[in-house]
């Protein structure tokens, strides 16, 4: 059976992270606990989380020549990612981000991040240009917002054109255009993100949202052109709306959440692994909160991304039923 065929095109970021116990104040210098790197990105988060999942995935993007480039281009190698199209700049460094973590004793880990976009912002039309025809080879492409809107728009216009299913991560939010949200064939806002995007906030607590509010939100997408909106929630879950269905997940609570740092990139990554396998909506989003669950579990952003072989061994525990693996088995 063919592996399913997904394309990132997107960033390379080195997460930087310091844990603290209190998020210092304006002014304030706090002594924190510990400190450690590990490879990230929007991008290239999502393309380890599908590879690790089995999808055969190609990475695109550009990093800067310096010992951080070379780690994270380890690690997508290690994952049996095509990097043969990441590109690279001789002048500007790879990107890096600085992540604060406040762990209180008893509460749930916070995060606060600040991204530092370096050689992600220098990717060229011409850098993307040989995907104007072999774009078609893919069964699905994942965008996010940590590269240049240009480089979006270009993409996704070439995989519309040739009829291949777009996934835009609207991350770090930003405004974004009628054109980009017409080519768009699944968008994955969070709460935060659906609201700056339609003016539609989404009352939420614990378990629970105001669905008209969700709908009222997808509608003003749709109405852009959007053919599938997908709103993460936190804790009150996921819900994907399109002009036949809405479809509801729960979030799974069984683990304590360590790290939310890359939850909504493995969410959003192993949600289209689950589609381009041929699952439903209801199978993909239960599997994408199993694997965001155990991503959560763990510190660092790669580091943290699950295997198809840990996901299929935490359902089995916790009697969660998982869908026909085969075509991602390797």
């Amino acid at each position: 059976m063919k592996r399913p065929k997904i394309l990132v095109v997107g960033s390379f970021v080195m997460d930087q992270t310091a844990t603290t116990k209190v998020f210092p104040k304006e002014g304030e210098t706090v002594l924190g606990e510990t400190f450690s790197k590990a490879p990230g990105g929007k991008g290239a988060n999502q393309a380890v989380q599908a590879a690790r999942l089995g999808a055969d995935v190609t990475m695109v993007g550009k990093l800067g020549r310096d010992a951080n480039a070379d780690e994270m281009l380890y690690v997508c190698k290690k994952a049996g990612i095509d990097v043969s199209h990441v590109t690279f700049d001789e002048q500007v460094p790879s990107g890096c981000a600085v992540i604060i973590l406040e762990q209180k004793p008893g509460e749930d880990t916070k995060n606060r991040i600040i991204v530092l976009p370096g050689t992600n912002m220098k990717i060229t039309a011409q850098d993307v240009a040989f995907l104007k025809d072999s774009i078609a080879d893919y069964d699905l492409v994942i965008l996010q917002l940590e590269i240049p809107m240009e480089i979006n728009e270009l993409v996704a216009k070439y995989a519309r054109d040739k009829g291949v299913p777009v996934m835009l991560n609207p991350a770090p939010s930003a405004p974004l255009s009628d054109s980009l949200l017409s080519n768009i064939t699944y968008i994955s806002p969070n709460e935060h993100e659906a609201a700056a995007l339609t003016g539609v906030k989404i009352d939420h607590e614990g378990e629970n949202f105001n669905r008209e509010q969700a709908k009222e939100a997808a509608q003003k997408l749709f109405d852009k052109g959007v053919k599938n909106v997908l709103i993460t929630m936190g804790t009150a879950g996921a819900v994907l709306m399109n002009e036949k269905e809405t479809v509801f997940s729960p979030t799974i609570n069984s683990i304590k959440a360590v790290d939310p740092t890359a939850a909504g990139d493995s969410f959003v990554s192993s949600f289209c692994t689950g589609l381009v396998a041929g699952w439903s909506i209801q199978e993909a989003l239960d599997f994408s909160n199993c694997v965001a669950t155990l991503t959560v579990s763990e510190k660092g952003a790669m580091p943290s991304l699950p295997t198809l072989e840990k996901v299929k061994k935490f359902n089995k525990e916790h009697g969660f039923k998982i869908p026909d693996t085969s075509s991602l088995e390797k």
